[in-house]
């Protein structure tokens, strides 16, 4: 794993303890920042990284010049492991790594930066294969409605054949893409 693009090109990240990580491969991720650069991100944005893992998400946006991020993940040994990439990067006065249970405070706005502009969620496995109505999914999906500025995007990664809604809460799907058994939606928050 490694950031692809930008002033930290080609570093590669210190992986996070046990099995339990899905890494995004460089194709994809290179296709996801395509699809962001299209909508004038992550340039200068405020975003947040949930089920961050290595923060492989996160830093590549600030690679690529996002002003700020915010690190979600519960597991505090995946934390360290992700300080540690942060400073390898010199990135530490542009983002936080936060230890919390995810399903509860979603991408909680920072007393730093307030609202985002661009949202990573990539739930386990077990949980991103049921992303319909009723799901943990779509709860949460609905609770970062609330915590993302007008127009911000919100990427889902699922499994292929997870069911997605066209609109969670006030996010509005605009566009998916598949690759392998691997599924992106982009959402858009709705004024």
């Amino acid at each position: 794993m490694r950031i692809i693009a930008g002033t930290k090109r080609g570093m590669k990240l210190l992986p996070p303890p046990g099995r339990d990580t899905r890494p995004i491969t460089d194709r994809v991720k290179e296709s996801l920042f395509n699809i962001l650069f299209n909508h004038g991100l992550p340039e200068g944005a405020v975003a947040a990284d949930l089920f961050c893992g290595t923060g492989s998400m996160g830093l590549e946006a600030l690679s690529r010049g996002a002003a700020w991020v915010t690190f979600f993940d519960k597991d505090r040994r995946v934390i360290e492991i992700l300080k540690k990439n942060i400073a390898r990067a010199a990135f530490g006065d542009r983002c936080k790594a936060i230890s919390a249970n995810i399903l509860s405070v979603g991408a909680a706005p920072t007393v730093e930066q307030g609202l985002y502009d661009l949202v990573f969620v990539d739930p386990p496995y077990i949980m991103s294969a049921h992303s319909g109505e009723g799901s943990k999914t779509a709860a949460l999906m609905v609770l970062i409605a609330e915590q993302v500025k007008p127009g911000a995007v919100v990427i889902l990664r699922t499994h292929e054949d997870a069911m997605t809604l066209e609109h969670y809460g006030t996010l509005e799907a605009f566009d998916t893409r598949q690759w392998g058994t691997m599924k992106l939606g982009f959402y858009r928050k709705t004024p």
